[in-house]
């Protein structure tokens, strides 16, 4: 097979110093696996790194290719797979699926026909990944891969590595865990620069182009994915990307539908509508009061950019700190697995996973507005501190937890 020279070709250079936690959580004896993700978070980094762990290069019993290749342009994914097995081959990886029309139906062709061959597929078009899920129910393990935590990058920067501990023995043991953190270095002298420029890894390579980067990621997003898979506009691409704008610029307060409605020139029922695309495609993240019973067409209690890069990225002039604050904690929240809720204006910022809550803020926040009934569940995130008081937790602390 021609794709064997390719698959050696990709497999050259790749960086190895560094892995993602996510390399550790997959499990990777599943016949089904799906990586998704925003572009350039290191999908396919992941996929090389775990093949150069476990296989010679010259090995012919593992096969990575693209989708997007021009050799998909005259192949099918069955009959690729159908020659791979036939000459042994047992694991096929296979990157930016998406790229490929009709690949859920030919992917589940090949489950269905090849037990022994296991498949690990990539993919960055979110909605288009979701739209695709139907035909793979119950045949896959899907696993989400976010950006660069907090922790990851101080990994990736510095070379030292600190493991990720869960958000109930953060809670319980903060004070240890951000000692022994400083012993290792000042999360304080980086978290900006995180905040700014770390949560993709091509910011390491890309530092003088990284804002440009990010836009054209976005850019993608909208202008192909959004308008293809969801019917948006044409004429209203450059309406969302000026409310992907205004909402960068909003202090985190709570929504005015009416207000944003006529800021873009989109009415309010199509605005909701565009809302939950922009969700769904990881650009930014609507937070509710209560997620369980959320209607097609409700208002977010909360809007946020996705995370705290596409702020800088989107943002005139210097972005508010309080938004900056809010959308750290529920990105590193969410992307670690835990369900984050609008706490409401008397019960305070967020409810993490039913029953935790958490204000966030800077040095001066106490728990004035927390209900008195629920201090007892109750948790401070304090920006710009390094050491952690009673139930006062530094903001920087809850990048540790993936």
């Amino acid at each position: 097979m021609e794709l064997f020279e390719r698959h050696a070709e990709y497999l050259t250079d790749v960086p190895t110093a560094f892995e993602r936690e996510l390399m550790q959580t997959i499990d990777w004896d599943s016949r089904l696996i799906l990586i998704r993700g925003p572009k350039g978070v290191g999908k396919s980094t992941l996929m090389q790194q775990y093949i150069l762990k476990h296989y010679d290069v010259s090995d012919r019993h593992v096969l990575y290719c693209s989708a997007d290749s021009a050799y998909f342009a005259t192949h099918t994914l069955v009959e690729t797979a159908s020659a791979f097995v036939r000459q042994g081959g047992k694991r096929l990886f296979i990157d930016e699926i998406h790229k490929y029309d009709g690949w859920s139906r030919e992917i589940k062709d090949i489950y269905d026909l090849y037990k022994g061959l296991k498949v690990v597929m990539s993919g960055s078009s979110l909605i288009q990944l979701n739209d695709g899920q139907a035909d793979l129910s119950r045949r896959e393990d899907v696993y989400d891969m976010p950006g660069l935590s907090f922790r990851e990058y101080l990994w990736f920067r510095t070379g030292k590595k600190v493991d990720p501990v869960s958000l109930e023995y953060l809670l319980g043991n903060a004070g240890t865990f951000c000692t022994m953190v400083r012993s290792q270095y000042r999360p304080l002298e980086f978290f900006k620069d995180y905040l700014r420029m770390g949560y993709y890894p091509f910011s390491f390579e890309k530092k003088k182009t990284y804002r440009s980067s990010i836009e054209n990621v976005t850019s993608y997003i909208i202008d192909t994915e959004l308008t293809k898979y969801r019917g948006i506009s044409a004429d209203n691409t450059r309406k969302i990307k000026a409310l992907l704008q205004i909402i960068a610029e909003m202090l985190p307060y709570q929504v005015d539908i009416s207000k944003l409605s006529k800021s873009v020139s989109i009415d309010r029922v199509t605005l909701l509508r565009y809302l939950r695309y922009l969700d769904e495609a990881k650009l930014i993240r609507n937070i509710f009061s209560k997620v369980d019973t959320i209607t097609d067409l409700q208002k977010p209690d909360k809007i946020l950019l996705d995370n705290t890069n596409l702020i800088h990225a989107y943002c005139i002039k210097e972005p508010e700190t309080g938004t900056l604050r809010e959308a750290f904690f529920c990105n590193q929240l969410a992307s670690a697995g835990h369900l984050v809720e609008y706490g409401g204006i008397k019960t305070g910022d967020f409810r993490i996973d039913k029953n935790l809550i958490i204000e966030v803020g800077g040095p001066g926040k106490d728990f004035s507005q927390i209900n008195e009934d629920d201090i007892s569940s109750a948790a401070l995130a304090i920006d710009d501190i390094d050491i952690a008081g009673l139930k006062k937790i530094p903001l920087w602390a809850f990048g540790f937890l993936y």
